[in-house]
């Protein structure tokens, strides 16, 4: 029987990759010299969390605000030191000496949860609110919740869209590619170089790119269950429908990774897999090194860990 395959994921930084695994998360980065550094961080997770990440929906929810916590500490580390010059990394080291670093740590979760919650409350509420508008075009509950995901469509498209136009955006939207690609060379059993780390897709089944997009779906249909007017009522079970609607697309998005090689039922990752083509840019080879980088220094970690 073949072993099976030990899952990870990764997130994009600012002229870096971080790749995550059971016990460290790992980030990797390009500096100004051409030289790499990395940024090491061993999974803290209570047995409280690590329970709480086995019961289906619920486990959700827990991984989208640990993954937010600790995916803010490497990109921390990733834009603190991207264009500071490496000659000058005692002075930064200085400067953080005097800072406290609980303090620092709790600021960044703390940051980290507001900062999702904030923008997923703005991405819920902005298009049913729109909608409510169009009532005189689309008077029923029927036609307003699918004139409410329309709109959602829309917005989130826009956003991926104008922002893929900034040179810096853009660069990480390229190391998103390399760190898909990278993991798909891994799980495919192909060589950790360049060359073959190239010839893998951009796009990955396990991407929080697809989790966006499928509480989209999940909404739409969730919504259809609860009368949209009077609004300020619609408003109510939107905020309070959040983790429901979280909960189900992330149990759904492990659902099409785990039949992505089942003829016609992997089609049903297919509109995750379209909304990467805006999140993902094919990477050059520098920074398919990087990501390569990165995820060997992970395995390295985790194999010591285990032996």
């Amino acid at each position: 029987m073949q072993e099976r395959k030990k899952v990870y994921g990764g997130q994009a930084v600012v002229e870096g990759v971080m790749f995550g695994g059971r016990e460290y998360t790992v980030t990797a980065i390009r500096r100004t010299d051409n030289s790499i550094e990395y940024y090491r961080l061993p999974q803290q997770e209570s047995k409280t969390v690590r329970t709480l990440k086995k019961i289906p929906f619920i486990r959700g929810i827990v991984a989208i605000m640990t993954a937010s916590i600790t995916g803010s500490k490497h990109l921390n580390f990733a834009t603190e030191r991207y264009e500071q010059d490496p000659s000058e990394d005692e002075k930064l080291e200085e400067n953080k000496q005097k800072e406290s670093k609980l303090v620092t740590y709790l600021g960044l979760s703390v940051v980290a949860i507001l900062s999702f919650l904030f923008g997923k409350v703005i991405f819920t509420l902005t298009p049913a609110i729109a909608a409510d508008f169009l009532r005189p075009i689309f008077p029923s509950d029927f036609g307003q919740i699918v004139a409410e995901s329309i709109l959602k469509v829309i917005l989130l498209l826009s956003y991926l869209y104008f922002i893929s136009l900034t040179p810096l955006i853009k660069r990480v939207f390229q190391y998103h590619g390399a760190e898909h690609k990278v993991i798909n060379a891994y799980e495919n059993n192909m060589p950790l170089t360049i060359e073959h780390v190239q010839a893998q897709t951009r796009l990955h089944y396990r991407c929080g790119s697809s989790f966006i997009m499928f509480t989209v779906v999940i909404g739409m249909f969730l919504y259809a269950f609860f009368p949209t007017d009077p609004l300020w009522f619609r408003i109510v079970n939107r905020l309070l429908l959040i983790p429901v609607v979280l909960g189900l697309s992330f149990e759904f998005l492990q659902l099409t990774n785990k039949l992505r090689d089942v003829p016609v039922l992997r089609y049903l990752g297919l509109p995750g897999l379209w909304l990467q083509l805006l999140t993902t840019k094919e990477p050059t080879d520098d920074q398919v090194e990087v990501a390569i980088y990165s995820f060997k220094e992970l395995l390295r970690l985790e194999n010591e860990k285990a032996s």
